[in-house]
């Protein structure tokens, strides 16, 4: 008996399977022999840490690279995806973390853009309404982009990818921009989806989702192949353990008691802020304070202005002087590189080109913002400032150190690191400042569980220093588990939610979705007085 149905499940066909695949970039290995299979009707889940091999293995899979050595079967014949064109054609769609889409075009005109020349706007623009309809995920295909919210854009994307008729489907983190509400939406379409026969391979760092969603895992870790097991049979817990191959550390958080009494740090009273471009968001009668040694969490939809309060605070947009404070000192009209020198660090979402500069070393990149705040890293004469290249060089081996940031040389361009690791670095180049107000706007996104937990409990850490903490986050389950006080930004306002020990991740759904009752600006502020004291 066990011997037939061994025979049985020997016979059965994956609708993907990778034997061997290695991409080798120079002297790194990247991927090295990894062994997959995925089955039809199959949500898989792939996981890992930064720089574990997930990217560069579905980019093999979806043609964007070509492996070293190994093979792809696609129902068990040997395939070769030489573009994503020919993965498209051969059944394997993929929707990226990152959208790709043309914010002054109609959703229909970004659709057909990625189909063939066949196609016609007017066919499409049917097509995609019906789809979206009948999956759950309704849009209009004559919708400006730029007018969409950020789980709208993310449907366009889905949409686009289902058009194509794909038989296993490449989600990269599909939740990271959307509230919880809209999560359980999408894995309704995913069930779906499955039921149907297709295939999912889902990369997630959300752990509990992946519990709740898939049907098996692979873990992948330095490269290599690790493990597969069936993920609603292990705890969160264990799947971080076989992804770092440590356990990892719980979080300490601070004694809310401590903060009594303590100075205002960063105060924001009445700022607004007009739109720069047709698709900003209008900041209207921002009210906000946070104490020493107090973290506030700002949750909220992608695209409801925390960008433009995070150019606000950082300096990158002005206002008038009384408008915010930091330290007790007015500065709402002063430039980034002052309100550095107060004491403040900032750490933007966006990684390239924002945080960091993609084509300039490391330690260059160390240099950038502590110049004129840091006398360890540059130092005045006169009319003439040189660098202390020795200190630079020991200041950015000791955030790599602390942060674990892995790297392909001693001090490699910013743009040769993966995401995660770049934003380790870019979080511990500020943090190794021991800013009395730190500014951030997803702290962890992009990076693995083991990382994000270094990361949060340094922020916890600077808080119980006497530093004040603001952090923007789309992830719930961080908020939840670093603020002490939850703040929702929704369409340029924002919304009192509570101290983070007593509201549900419900009430904080609703309320980042518009719903609920909108308390306002003014007892915001005094509220988040009362709270912090």
């Amino acid at each position: 008996m066990l011997s037939k149905n061994k025979n049985n499940n020997s016979t059965k066909i994956p609708l993907l399977e990778v034997r061997d695949l290695t991409k080798v970039f120079g002297t790194l290995k990247a991927n090295d022999k990894i062994n997959l299979k995925i089955e039809k009707g199959e949500i898989h889940a792939l996981l890992g840490e930064n720089g574990a091999g997930k990217s560069t293995l579905v980019k093999m899979l979806y043609g964007s690279l070509q492996p070293t050595s190994g093979k792809i079967f696609w129902k068990a014949e040997p395939v070769s995806m030489l573009s994503p064109f020919q993965a498209r054609a051969t059944g394997v769609g993929m929707v990226f973390q990152h959208f790709s889409l043309f914010e002054s075009l109609t959703v229909a005109d970004n659709i057909v853009l990625s189909l063939g020349p066949e196609y016609s706007v007017e066919q499409v623009a049917r097509d995609a309404e019906k789809l979206s309809a009948d999956y759950g995920l309704p849009l209009k295909a004559d919708s400006i982009i730029g007018d969409l919210s950020v789980g709208e854009r993310q449907r366009v994307e889905i949409v686009r990818c289902l058009l194509q008729n794909p038989q296993l489907i490449i989600l990269d983190e599909p939740t990271s921009v959307l509230t919880p509400q809209e999560a359980d939406n999408l894995f309704v379409t995913l069930k779906r989806l499955r039921n149907e026969g297709r295939s999912i391979l889902y990369i997630s760092h959300r752990l509990d989702e992946v519990q709740k969603l898939c049907d098996k895992a692979t873990i992948l870790r330095n490269g290599k192949w690790i493990s597969e097991c069936i993920p609603k049979k292990e705890t969160a817990a264990s799947l971080a353990t076989m992804m770092v191959g440590e356990d990892i550390a719980d979080i300490k958080r601070t004694n809310s008691k401590s903060k009594k009494q303590r100075d205002v740090l960063l105060s924001v009273n009445d700022a607004n802020l007009e739109q720069d471009n047709p698709f900003a968001v209008e900041l209207k009668n921002i009210h906000l304070e946070i104490r020493s040694g107090e973290i506030v969490g700002i949750a909220g939809v992608a695209g409801n202005g925390q960008n433009e309060l995070f150019s606000l605070l950082s300096g990158e947009a002005t206002t008038p002087k009384n408008a915010i404070s930091i330290r007790g000192k007015q500065v709402g009209n002063l430039d980034v590189n002052e309100r550095r020198q107060l004491g403040a660090a900032f750490v933007p979402e966006e990684r390239l080109g924002h945080g960091a500069v993609p084509n300039a070393a490391l330690t260059q990149n160390m240099i950038l913002t502590r110049h004129q705040s840091d006398k360890v890293a540059f130092k005045k004469y006169g009319a003439i400032g040189y660098i202390w290249q020795e200190m630079v060089t020991k200041a950015t081996k000791r955030v790599c150190d602390i942060m674990d940031v892995r790297k392909a040389g001693e001090d490699p361009v910013a743009g040769s690191l993966s995401g995660g690791n770049l934003q380790k670095f870019i979080m511990g180049r500020e943090l190794d400042r021991q800013p009395s107000v730190f500014v951030v706007n997803q702290p962890t996104w992009g990076v693995d569980a083991g990382a994000a937990q270094r990361i949060r409990q340094t922020m916890i850490d600077l808080a119980k220093s006497g530093s004040a903490v603001l952090v923007i986050s789309q992830d719930l389950d961080e908020i939840l588990e670093m603020s002490d006080r939850i703040v929702v930004m929704h369409e340029g306002t924002l919304i009192e939610a509570g101290p983070a020990h007593s509201i549900t991740r419900e009430h904080i759904g609703l309320l980042m979705g518009g719903m609920g009752q909108q308390t306002s600006t003014t007892d915001t502020a005094n509220k988040g007085a009362t709270n912090a004291s």
